[in-house]
């Protein structure tokens, strides 16, 4: 259970919602009781009242108050059903919210090693299925589970007070142990299998994914059948293990509704003695029996519930490993340099990934505040490792990284499905559209959306399909330059850009990025704006 901590406890930094989508919940549980047991009442006392009149016995019965009541249950029910959906609906969805923002906080911490150590199909499962299982993890578990108790303790209580005390007792007996197999015990029962469920589907759907986009390649090798066979095999023994946990969980469901009906059993039994004595009326006796059955409906939902939280322990164990991981032993992680006259400074770092040999080794920089430097080098002298350093996306194996503030332009040209508008603001999401035009004119791109019927609103495609190569990697480079940071690291900027169009934007970032310092990467001087210095990695 360890693993829900960090989790649980960004679902309760929002008490305030949680209690209130929790006393909505109650309030539909508790209508629908007081619907059940006020309508019982009102047939029982109906009933009895006909049977004295055919027998000649004087009778009366006020039809109004309790007929009130019904509706007003009636209706309360519906209504709090109506507000619970829609207030604890966008409580998850909020949740939802908290959940991503922090893994993609604690993606961007991570080591990059560790994030390339899964491949596109285990990404799509961590974002999707692990957080989904992580989302309902209030509303499907904590919410009914906490209820339940208090729903069941609230009647073992009223027995006491209003009925006795052997029938509150003979409750407790009953409905205690009810609610421990309906939620402990059946997670006891199925969570070794759901855990191992977890990582059994995350295999299937790899390699489904991978033999969906490698079909041309299985052909080629007449491997089509056997890996479509082992896809099938995969898929039999999850739906064998699923049919084992359900199996489980429906034999625990029952036996927690066999107890709850004993409890009914045991209310009216003892009920009906209570009346002989005169202690209680007729219509009083079946109250608590026709209460107890509502709490089949509450009891009903935490077997599924509890029987799931194996696999929720697996998501959250499964996003606590690969989404998080401290910064190496022996390397400094300061982000501010000793000298205030530097923006950046470098001492003795090293850059090794794994138990390969280091990228660099024992790398020494200092860059001035405003200064312009220029990094080149050849395909693999480790010149993007070093601008993931320098912006502080890659923490160095040993030795020391001081920054100011950085934005970072990656190597690899990343446009959402969004429009040009949403892609530029991620730069700066306040930015007014007079920004977003001069900055597009900086990078020669005005006139191409200028002409467009939807302009800023203009639908870039899925990772920019609807631009060329260059146009997508001026739009990541607009996106670079309207952030506020005081230190811009650019790796390749040009990319795909022709020699006039790149002079033309490396003169306009002159001044558009006066007084910010900027560290520029790339294959040969040519391909950079022009820098104060430059330096050579070999």
């Amino acid at each position: 259970m360890r693993e829900l901590r960090p989790w649980l406890a960004l679902i309760f930094r929002r008490p305030v919602r949680l209690v209130v989508g929790g006393l909505l919940i109650l309030a539909t549980l508790l209508a629908g009781m007081g619907l059940l047991a006020l309508s019982g009442w009102f047939i029982t006392a109906t009933a009895l009242t006909g049977l004295l009149l055919a027998a000649g016995v004087q009778a009366s019965l006020n039809l109004y108050a309790p007929g009130g009541g019904i509706r007003f249950f009636a209706l309360a029910r519906t209504v709090a059903r109506y507000a619970e959906r829609v207030y604890n609906h966008d409580t998850v969805l909020r949740l939802l919210t908290d959940i991503r923002v922090a893994l993609f906080e604690r993606l961007c911490v991570s080591a990059r090693h560790r994030r390339s150590a899964l491949r596109g199909p285990q990404w799509l499962s961590r974002l999707t299925n692990d957080v989904d299982a992580l989302e309902t993890l209030y509303l499907r578990l904590i919410a009914p589970a906490a209820l339940a108790a208090l729903v069941t303790v609230l009647i073992i209580v009223v027995a006491g007070v209003f009925y006795s005390r052997e029938l509150a007792t003979g409750l407790m007996i009953m409905l205690i142990p009810a609610l421990l197999i309906a939620t402990i015990v059946v997670y006891l029962r199925t969570r070794h299998l759901v855990y191992r469920q977890t990582d059994a589907r995350e295999r299937v759907r790899t390699d489904v994914i991978e033999h969906i986009e490698g079909f041309a390649e299985l052909t080629a090798a007449g491997r089509t059948g056997k890996h479509a066979a082992l896809c099938l095999r995969q898929a039999d023994q999850i739906a064998h293990t699923d049919a084992r946990a359900d199996t489980r969980t429906g034999w625990n469901l029952g036996l927690a509704q066999v107890m709850v009906n004993l409890a009914v059993v045991l209310a009216l039994w003892l009920g009906l003695q209570l009346f002989q004595q005169g202690v209680i009326t007729g219509p009083v006796v079946v109250l608590l029996p026709v209460a107890l059955l509502g709490l089949l409906e509450i009891y009903s939902m935490l077997p599924d519930a509890f029987a799931r939280l194996g696999g929720t322990i697996a998501s959250a164990a499964r996003l606590n490993r690969d989404c998080s991981e401290g910064p190496p032993p022996g390397c400094d992680t300061d982000q501010s340099p000793q000298k205030t006259c530097n923006a950046l400074e470098l001492e003795r770092v090293t850059i090794r990934y794994g138990d390969h040999s280091p990228v660099l080794s024992r790398f020494d920089l200092e860059i001035q505040a405003g200064e312009w430097v220029g990094i080149i080098g050849s395909s693999g002298s480790g010149k993007s490792s070093l601008a993931e350093v320098i912006s502080g996306l890659e923490q160095p194996a040993s030795g020391t990284a001081r920054r100011q503030g950085a934005v970072y332009l990656t190597q690899q040209t990343v446009l959402f499905e969004d429009t040009l508008k949403a892609n530029l603001q991620i730069g700066k999401h306040d930015a007014s559209d007079a920004e977003l035009w001069r900055v597009l004119a900086l990078v020669a791109m005005a006139d191409r959306f200028a002409h467009e019927p939807a302009q800023l609103n203009t639908w870039l495609g899925s990772m920019g399909s609807q631009l060329s190569g260059g146009e997508a990697r001026r739009i990541a480079l607009a996106r670079v330059l309207l952030n506020d940071a005081p230190l811009l690291v650019l790796d390749e900027p040009f990319t795909g850009v022709d020699a006039l169009t790149r002079d033309r934007i490396a003169a306009g970032m002159k001044q558009w990025l006066a007084g910010k310092t900027v560290v520029s990467l790339g294959h040969a001087p040519e391909a950079l704006p022009a820098s104060d210095r430059t330096i050579r990695l070999s």
